[in-house]
């Protein structure tokens, strides 16, 4: 069954760790790290090897030096071939001045101390390892934050009650931080699952969180079975968690509320999002109480796949807005959506009131002024003006738009003019927002977006090689940078 394209980047191109040149015709070209798992710039402001870092309590801060960094996707050799490709992962350090590209770190698999892939593998992608696949959190409490990476590994059999069942057992791997980032030279260490979990292992990802909000960073999945595991932190150097816990779930995917980048200790909620066929997914939020975990009773909200945490109005407490992304079912019959879902969100106000509504932007229009069935994408929370209340930033075809209270505010970004063939110079060059953070610790958040020059980022967001860090909502940029030339070689 055919799916319709929405905005995904969100979710698999950029990971918070989150017009001087609106117009211009490429972003700044960055200096090039020294070769695999190589770091530039080394002594710059916000560099891994920066002796005066502490350590913090924030799990995007990743060399612990008190500002956030920001990991991306690279291809190897700078060009994308594929989505799932040979490609690896780099870390951005933050500073003073915010994001720096020309000091970053590429890591891959066996940077990572990660174990070889299956056999089956294509030998091309032996070294690969997806951002998607990489969460970061200080497991064992030491102040620098931990990859934790979804290793996919040989495929395992067992009896069902209807029959067998045959899965490539996901296991999470944890490659342990340093004032330098991750360690490299050293093997990384395999979570200890539950029994009942360990045999089949983990669906996809882990997600990160404070689960309890005791200060600790904890992870969660599901398993084959569609049970909720939640392993509680700190977990100890030979990856065995404080504690366990299962829950009722379902079959989805999960999301959690941000862990406090200041180190506050708070509560984070878990959204477990219901599998869909391109239509628009149900929600269930399962709350957090500080010092017990995780509610075994969901809170069904309204189905949408654009979701987002944040306090988005202004009382201190943790809000969810869950609405529609504009993805639909491309079966006949369908592609529509319940009117009261259709191009809107709605806010689920942390104090448990009533949700309140918000119509989305409209699609863009094509030559024959047929709106675009695409709508907007994915949603995040951003503060570009430093109030303390987020606001929903909307990523559309067109840019952003916040949503912030009664007002609404545009940013985009375009990516080089040059034309292709076939096509308008101006087709398919608008770029997408994809994370939003306060890098440079001003109280502002910057809004991060990026861009690729071929089909595959047009249809689906993959492949991004340009990117932008804007100066709020604003028409000015912090930096911009290529990352064509971040790995030159695949080993």
């Amino acid at each position: 069954m055919k799916t319709r394209i929405i905005l995904s980047s969100l979710a698999a191109c950029a990971v918070l760790v989150p017009l001087s040149a609106c117009d211009s015709d490429s972003a700044a070209e960055p200096d090039s790290a020294r070769g695999r798992g190589g770091t530039s710039a080394a002594g710059e402001p916000g560099s891994p090897a920066e002796s005066r870092a502490k350590g913090s309590k924030d799990p995007d801060d990743i060399n612990g030096d008190g500002h956030r960094d920001l990991m991306i996707p690279v291809a190897v050799g700078g060009k994308w071939k594929a989505p799932d490709g040979d490609q690896r992962i780099a870390v951005i350090y933050g500073s003073s001045k915010g994001l720096v590209p020309a000091t970053h770190t590429v890591y891959g698999r066996r940077d990572l101390g990660l174990p070889d892939p299956p056999a089956d593998r294509p030998a091309t992608d032996a070294d690969s390892v997806s951002a998607a696949d990489v969460v970061s959190a200080d497991l064992d409490g030491d102040g620098f934050p931990d990859f934790v990476t979804a290793v996919v590994g040989e495929d395992v059999e067992v009896k069902t009650g209807d029959g067998r069942l045959v899965v490539s057992r996901t296991i999470p791997y944890v490659t342990w931080g340093g004032p330098a980032g991750p360690g490299t030279g050293t093997e990384a260490t395999p979570v200890r699952l539950p029994g009942d979990v360990s045999t089949l292992g983990v669906q996809g990802p882990v997600t990160r969180g404070d689960f309890d909000g005791d200060g600790h960073h904890d992870i969660a999945a599901l398993g084959h079975e569609s049970s909720l595991v939640v392993m509680y932190g700190p977990f100890t150097r030979s990856g065995v968690p404080a504690r366990t816990a299962k829950g009722p779930a379902g079959k989805g995917a999960l999301a959690a509320d941000d862990i406090d980048p200041s180190g506050k200790a708070r509560a984070t909620s878990l959204l477990l999002r219901g599998e869909s066929d391109g239509e628009q997914s149900s929600n269930t939020l399962f709350e957090a109480d500080r010092g017990t975990g995780l509610s075994t009773d969901g809170k069904k909200l309204r189905v949408g796949n654009g979701y987002a945490f944040g306090d988005f109005d202004g009382d201190g407490r943790r809000d969810v807005a869950v609405g529609d992304s504009g993805s639909r079912n491309d079966e006949p019959g369908e592609g529509k959506e319940n009117p009261e879902v259709e191009g809107s969100l709605a806010v689920y106000p942390g104090d448990g009131g009533e949700s309140v509504k918000q119509q989305l932007p409209r699609a863009p229009k094509d030559g024959d002024g047929v709106e675009h069935y695409e709508g907007p994408g994915g949603f995040m929370a951003a503060d570009p003006d430093g109030d303390g209340r987020d606001g929903v930033l909307v990523a559309t075809y067109e840019g952003a738009t916040l949503i912030d209270g009664d007002r609404r505010l545009t940013v985009g970004r375009t990516g080089p003019t040059q034309a292709k063939k076939g096509k308008d110079a101006s087709e398919g060059q608008r770029a997408r927002p994809v994370a939003a953070a306060d890098f440079d610790a001003d109280g502002k958040d910057e809004i991060v977006f990026d861009w690729g020059d071929d089909g595959m980022f047009e249809s689906s967001g993959a492949g991004p090689t340009h990117w932008w860090v804007t100066d709020g909502m604003t028409s000015m940029d912090k930096t911009s940078f290529k990352t064509t030339d971040f790995v030159r070689r695949s080993s």
